[in-house]
């Protein structure tokens, strides 16, 4: 959307601070999305295939949920169902498409990746190589990280429905 800019710096401002505005919104989004295929990938292989998740997560080779107890049925069918309810509110953030529902998903991710990351930083199984244990922690924080950045990286309030060119907040100029 192209928009003129009246000589005034009051006009130049508002364009600036709505592009701003926009961009905070476009981070976030990008996150949530990331979040969702993320969360919907583990969450559907852990509901279909929990001795599958279970025995080979994250997979290419490694394995770091085997390593740390034995398997159970409905424990790996509950984390996938959870996965799968964190990626629904994810979705429906990004179908609300406001810095509200960002922030909604945000919380929902940090509260489970708070305690995940703590978990996995204070419990180290035995059978799990250095390597493997630095990137599983890498992973648990990019969680917490993903989840502060859709709490934090919306801009208060929301962006206008419209296809208006009006910016929020500014009076529509009188008729001549």
């Amino acid at each position: 959307m192209r928009i003129s800019v009246p000589a005034t710096g009051v006009g130049l401002r508002a364009r600036r601070r709505f592009e701003h505005f926009r961009g905070r919104l476009v981070i976030a989004r990008i996150i949530l999305a990331i979040l969702a295929v993320q969360g919907a990938i583990v969450g559907l292989w852990a509901t279909v295939a929990p001795h599958s998740w279970y025995s080979s997560f994250p997979g290419f080779g490694t394995r770091w949920v085997a390593v740390d107890g034995p398997y159970n049925h409905h424990l790996a069918g509950d984390v996938g169902a959870f996965f799968l309810a964190l990626t629904a509110v994810t979705i429906a953030a990004l179908v609300v498409d406001g810095a509200t529902a960002a922030r909604i998903a945000g919380i929902g991710w940090l509260t489970f990746g708070i305690p995940h990351f703590v978990y996995h930083a204070t419990h180290r199984p035995a059978a799990l190589g250095a390597t493997s244990f630095t990137v599983s922690l890498i992973g648990a924080f990019l969680l917490v990280v993903a989840g502060l950045v859709c709490v934090f990286a919306p801009p208060r309030g929301d962006i206008p429905r419209s296809n208006d060119s009006r910016f929020p907040g500014r009076r529509p100029r009188a008729s001549r």
